[in-house]
């Protein structure tokens, strides 16, 4: 058994379009659903309507599955039989189906009623044309609105409280243009518009920025950063012109400073603004010293400290050089980090002795010399006083209970103190001042008397002159730690050459050990290798790059130029750098990022 599926639709002039369809087997289902045999796209007409099913030889029973039922002759009815020879016709939604016989197969013809009609119907089933006005109208009624709204009244209100001091609470019109809020820099700008934008329709100046940023200051000359700019490309020509047409002239503070961006951090500036002027510079200004550089995980040159060549005065002599060419420094000192850090011979040992009045370990370590300054990111000045004197002693004298010093720094002082005191006659303790005739570190003055020390001198020496030569000798007080110019022969004239201590290397740079607390110094600095006070323990950039990439690197720190390198450099730390410290600073004093890192403080 099998029925034939005819479906008749009509083209737009009328003509008759059949397409038909056999299905076999003797049950087959009409509904709207598309997986029906007769498939009606009608919105009357159930998923599952109706079940055609020949029961015999041309007899035919038509059941209703789902829905108000189904037409028969002009009758509504659930269940219907229709002989085949004879014929019927059924009437489902907007459709009518009309059943006979062709051949063996019962068929089917599917068409709907009143199909143009119908579809204008449907067309204008849901529609509100009636109620409401026509397009045209609407659509200029609504832009008229629009500009009302998002121009005509911003505008009146920004011209209301032009020049006003503070704007009244509330909702003004103009903020209709913000794009966001303020950062949280200037938050308290977020009801004042014309601090910024003092002109209607002018794009914020770099005048406004000054008037509150008044000690900011050029990166550069401003012939030199137009020359140092790259020529922009197509697209990038196209951009200037459009921004010119708008009144948006190039290079302002607000291309870099990026305000109305939420209500956090200011964003940090992008390192593609850094680029466009340090990547082949050296094309663009042929007379630079300052090396090309783009990104700091790919293409940065290695660090180029300033090396002290000649130490002393307010203004040491030193030239930048890259660590590449192992550059030594002159500081004026001799002290070698190796002898001090070694955990085995007799330093180590006096680090034991000392270990419950100094709070020393088994050893001496980086931090029991070199104290955080106050900001953490650089280190206080290594002092004679305070950090060398414990173990290098210049006592020379008791008197009544008080040791009497040699004057650290002041080697005129000094020989006259030692003239001073074999003057009147040869005195009954000779002086200690030579090798080992030194105060043994972590012993109290009180502990072990002058004469103590003088007996135990290998060299003592009666008058004056050889005690101070004995102290700028080798083996004496001064000559272990400092260069002596010797007099000529017969003269007690010694001089100290002049000490420097450097306490920024990288003046175009910014370092900060605060930053990197949770590594060891060794891991940066090969001081315990380090045999000589010249050697520059300063690490290349590759010891950098195990960390840092670049901006968009995938690297453990992403690292853009913002990071090291202010626009506006001077002393202090780059502006990203500073909100990154805030930022750590805060989550350190909030309890829940609170952890034991220890103060790096001597006996802590």
């Amino acid at each position: 058994m099998s029925f034939l599926i005819r479906h008749i639709s009509h083209a737009a002039d009328g003509r008759e379009i059949v397409r038909t369809a056999t299905v076999a087997g003797d049950r087959i289902v009409i509904g709207r659903a598309s997986e029906s045999d007769v498939h009606l796209a009608d919105l009357a007409v159930e998923a599952r309507h109706a079940q055609v099913e020949q029961v015999a030889p041309g007899r035919i029973v038509v059941t209703l599955i789902d829905g108000v039922g189904f037409d028969l002759e002009g009758r509504s009815v659930a269940r219907a039989e229709i002989d085949a020879d004879h014929g019927g016709e059924l009437r489902i939604g907007g459709h009518r189906i009309s059943i006979g016989r062709d051949g063996d197969a019962v068929s089917l013809s599917v068409a709907r009623v009143a199909e143009a009609a119908r579809s204008r119907d449907e067309a204008t089933l849901f529609t509100l044309r009636g109620l409401l006005p026509g397009k045209r109208i609407s659509a200029w009624g609504y832009a008229l609105l629009i500009l009302a709204a998002f121009l005509a009244w911003p505008i009146y209100s920004f011209a209301t409280y032009q020049g006003v001091k503070e704007r009244p609470a509330g909702f003004q019109a103009d903020q209709s243009w913000s794009s966001g809020k303020l950062s949280l820099a200037h938050a308290k700008l977020e009801n004042d518009c014309q601090a910024c934008h003092q002109q209607p329709f002018v794009a914020v100046r770099d005048d406004s920025c000054i008037a509150c940023h008044d000690d900011a200051h050029q990166h550069a000359p401003a012939a030199r950063l137009a020359a140092a700019r790259a020529e922009p490309d197509l697209a990038g020509k196209a951009r200037l012109m459009v921004a010119g047409a708008f009144n948006r002239p190039q290079w302002r503070c607000v291309e870099c400073h990026i305000e109305h961006e939420g209500a956090k951090a200011m964003p940090p500036t992008p390192q593609r603004f850094c680029a466009d002027c340090h990547d082949g510079l050296d094309k663009r200004l042929t007379d630079t010293a300052i090396l090309n550089a783009s990104d700091f995980g790919t293409d940065h040159p290695q660090f180029r400290p300033a090396v002290l060549v000649r130490p002393g005065g307010p203004h040491p002599l030193v030239r930048r050089v890259s660590l590449d060419a192992r550059p030594v420094e002159n500081n004026g000192l001799k002290f070698p980090h190796a002898l001090h850090l070694s955990k085995t011979n007799g330093v180590a040992r006096m680090a034991q002795t000392m270990m419950q009045e100094q709070g020393f370990g088994q050893s001496l370590v980086c931090k029991d010399c070199h104290v955080p300054d106050a900001t953490g990111t650089r280190f206080q000045p290594v002092a004679m006083e305070k950090d060398c004197a414990m173990c290098h002693s210049l006592a020379y004298d008791e008197v009544g209970g008080t040791i009497r010093t040699l004057r650290h720094g002041q080697p005129a002082q000094v020989i006259a103190d030692l003239r001073a005191y074999y003057r009147s006659s040869e005195p009954a303790r000779p002086i200690n001042l030579g090798g080992m005739a030194r105060r043994r570190p972590g012993d109290a003055p009180a502990a072990r008397t002058v004469a103590d020390y003088a007996a135990a001198a290998s060299f003592r020496p009666s008058r004056a002159d050889e005690a101070i030569r004995a102290v700028f000798s080798k083996g004496g007080a001064c000559y272990d730690c400092h260069s002596v110019d010797v007099p000529n022969h017969g003269s007690s004239d010694f001089r100290i050459r002049p000490v420097t201590q450097l306490g920024r290397f990288m003046g175009k740079g910014w370092f900060s050990h605060d930053a990197h607390r949770t590594e060891s110094c060794e891991s940066c600095h090969a001081a315990p290798k380090s045999d000589s006070a010249n050697d520059l323990l300063l690490p290349g950039i590759a010891t950098c790059r195990e960390c840092h990439g670049g901006e968009s690197a995938r690297a453990d720190v992403p690292s853009s130029c913002a990071m090291c390198h202010d626009y506006h450099a001077d002393e202090g730390a780059p502006w990203l750098a500073r909100q990154r410290a805030a930022r750590d600073k805060g989550r350190r004093n909030h309890p829940a990022g609170r952890r034991d890192e220890g103060s790096g403080v001597r006996g802590k």
